[in-house]
């Protein structure tokens, strides 16, 4: 599909303000979950395992975001993302990484929750209830494991099998090496956007749609 399908100037205009806002106040600085790091030479960008949004693209193009759900930046950029996902539906395969902060009480919960859906096959639909929901449970100091629970049952998944793998520490190992993959490829904060294996430094939705159409001209 070609990129006269423009993104938004309003999902334009709230992802750079947020972003340069963060930006600012060092949000980007944070710290992820403490994680084993990789050994040398097994980070992946993208693993057997890593989610992927919808169908996966023909062109071998690949767009990877290292995210963290209680991030104020992914939450601004979520509508962008989403209409890059419309527009090069069926071109591009769009995968997901958790990358929880330090800075974020209920960030490394909320990846946890994502992934125990992800095991019923709800990834998606809860990985849109996170960021539908953020204000109701980011920035704050309490757990919101019920919160999330909560979500998980609107969902109609089977509760006895969430809470099993939510509280499995397999699920905190899965999250731990998304993490530690993103640290040895650099990343330092989120969202973190690669593009055909090239890590991006956006500073508008537009680039991300440049850099997408660079590499499928390629």
């Amino acid at each position: 599909m070609s990129n006269q399908v423009k993104i938004s100037a309003a999902v334009i205009g709230a992802f750079v303000l947020v972003i340069v806002g963060l930006l600012s106040l060092g949000a980007f600085s944070d710290e992820p979950e403490e994680a084993d790091p990789a050994a040398p030479g097994e980070s992946q960008l993208v693993r057997s395992d890593s989610h992927i949004l919808g169908p996966e693209g023909d062109s071998g193009v690949t767009f990877v975001e290292f995210l963290d759900f209680e991030c104020e930046s992914c939450l601004a950029a979520f509508p962008a993302v989403e209409q890059l996902r419309e527009q090069y539906e069926g071109e591009v395969t769009f995968v997901v990484r958790y990358f929880p902060l330090s800075g974020h009480f209920n960030g490394e919960r909320a990846a946890r929750a994502v992934e125990a859906a992800a095991q019923q096959g709800q990834f998606e639909e809860m990985y849109r209830r996170m960021y539908e929901t953020q204000t109701q449970w980011g920035e704050q100091q309490t757990p919101h494991d019920d919160l999330f629970a909560s979500f998980a049952d609107d969902l109609g998944l089977d509760m006895a099998q969430y809470e099993a793998d939510y509280n499995d520490p397999a699920t905190a190992e899965r999250v731990a090496k998304d993490v530690a993959d993103g640290e040895a490829l650099g990343v330092q904060g989120t969202p973190t956007f690669f593009v055909d294996g090239k890590q991006l430094e956006p500073q508008s939705a537009d680039d991300l749609t440049e850099a997408i159409d660079d590499a499928l001209a390629n």
